[in-house]
C-alpha cells in the first residue's frame, strides 16, 4: 500500500507541475509561485533530492513557456540566490519558517529584477507590475510557511 501512496503522490505532483502553469496562462489572477518553486529547487539542491529538483525545474520551464517569459530566467535566478545569498541567511537558521520566507522573498526580488531589466533592454512588457503581482508574492510566502 505504501508504494501505491507514493506513486499517487508522484502522479499528483506531475499533474500539478504540468497543468497549473497552463491554468495560469488562462486565468491570470492565479498566483505564479515563482519564489516557492525556487525554494523547492534550493531545498532539492541542499538535500540532494532529485525529485524536488526535477519537479521544480519542470514547473519553472513550463511556467516560462506558457506565459511567454524569458526561458531559463527563473532557474538562473534561483541558482544565483543559491550561490550568492543562501549562506548569508545563517543567522535565521533557528527559525525554519523565517528562512523559507526570506528565501521566497529574495528569489522573487531577484527574478522580478532580472525580468524588469530584461524588459527594459528589449523594450517589451513581460509581466504587469501591479497588485496581482503583490498577491502572487503573498501566496508564495503562505505556501513557503505551510511547507
Amino acid at each position: 500500500m505504501d508504494k501505491v501512496y507514493k506513486s499517487f503522490v508522484v502522479l499528483l505532483w506531475i499533474a500539478i507541475v504540468v497543468i497549473y502553469p497552463m491554468l495560469i496562462s488562462i486565468y491570470v489572477t492565479l498566483p505564479l509561485f515563482v519564489g516557492f518553486s525556487g525554494l523547492m529547487l534550493v531545498r532539492g539542491l541542499d538535500e540532494e533530492n532529485y525529485l524536488y529538483i526535477f519537479f521544480s525545474l519542470i514547473y519553472m520551464l513550463n511556467l516560462e513557456v506558457n506565459l511567454s517569459l524569458p526561458i531559463f530566467l527563473l532557474p538562473i535566478s534561483a541558482i544565483v540566490f543559491y550561490i550568492f545569498l543562501k549562506d548569508k541567511l545563517n543567522f535565521l537558521k533557528l527559525c525554519i519558517s523565517c528562512v523559507s520566507v526570506a528565501t521566497v522573498l529574495l528569489i522573487n526580488l531577484i527574478y522580478f529584477s532580472f525580468l524588469f531589466f530584461h524588459d527594459f533592454i528589449t523594450g517589451q512588457s513581460s509581466v504587469n507590475y501591479d497588485s496581482f503581482l503583490i498577491f502572487s508574492i503573498i501566496y508564495d510566502i503562505i505556501a513557503a510557511v505551510l511547507v
